[in-house]
């Protein structure tokens, strides 16, 4: 999705990606110090439903070849989240001043790559017909943690209609990249979710009478997870806020760049 990225990185476009690079991956950011890089990747592997890893940089490289063709990592998200000892700390519109040669860039799937397979088989979204970003909620579902890396699983929300809850599903179980199936159906307070209408992170969103609440585990699990490792520099994207990559949105693996 070269033409979304270019006016990401012309400084065009700063706003969420719901709704944009329909049939590509869109991917969570997580960017940190090489010395706790490892075990960041070990907490993806141990909990690959919130944190599903779809590429990683070369140390100190900005260049994530293996999302696609010239993704610059400092200009072609939207907006970021700058995290210091653990503590969100500002955001900004790109990361030219932050680089350092010892950073490594993670890409994790994200939820918002099935939402265009729900719409068109007629199941709206509140969030993208209002151009809101979707609701994040902190859940009781516990990570597995790696070194200083742990937190509750992340979980956004979508109100569907019963009888089309099924095919939701279903859709979403095609995209293993971008959290798969959902992790929760119904009833908020299962996951510890006391009131559904203020959410940690993103817009509020109604269910309205007869929906249904469902919950799909989410790539903001690591910015919860980052407060617990407290690194001296993390900059993540700003939740809502992607990167559109290259690779097809129903892949099950990532296609690696010869680049």
């Amino acid at each position: 999705m070269p033409e979304v990225r270019a006016a990401i990185r012309a400084g065009r476009y700063h706003s969420h990606t719901a709704g944009l690079g329909a049939g590509y991956l869109q991917t969570n950011i997580v960017i940190l110090p090489e010395a706790y890089a490892l075990d960041f990747m070990r907490f993806c592997q141990r909990n690959p439903k919130p944190c599903p890893l779809t590429g990683v940089s070369d140390t100190g490289n900005p260049m994530l070849h293996t999302m696609g063709a010239d993704i610059d990592i400092r200009t072609d998200v939207p907006a970021y989240n700058i995290y210091r000892d653990g503590r969100l700390d500002g955001s900004a519109d790109d990361l030219h001043d932050l680089w350092r040669h010892d950073m490594v860039t993670f890409a994790l799937g994200c939820s918002f790559t099935f939402e265009d397979a729900l719409q068109q088989a007629g199941i709206p979204l509140w969030h993208v017909d209002h151009d809101t970003t979707v609701p994040m909620f902190r859940s009781n579902i516990a990570c597995v943690p790696a070194g200083p890396f742990r937190s509750p699983m992340v979980v956004s929300m979508r109100a569907i209609d019963p009888g089309k809850i099924d095919l939701a599903i279903e859709i979403s179980h095609r995209f293993p990249l971008a959290h798969g199936s959902p992790v929760h159906v119904g009833d908020p307070s299962v996951l510890g979710i006391r009131d559904i209408t203020r959410p940690d992170w993103g817009d509020p969103a109604p269910v309205e009478h007869g929906q249904v609440p469902v919950f799909w585990a989410c790539g903001v699990t690591p910015q919860a997870a980052i407060a617990a490792a407290a690194p001296p520099i993390c900059i993540t994207h700003k939740p809502g806020h992607m990167l559109i990559t290259d690779v097809p949105d129903d892949a099950e693996f990532p296609i690696l760049s010869n680049a």
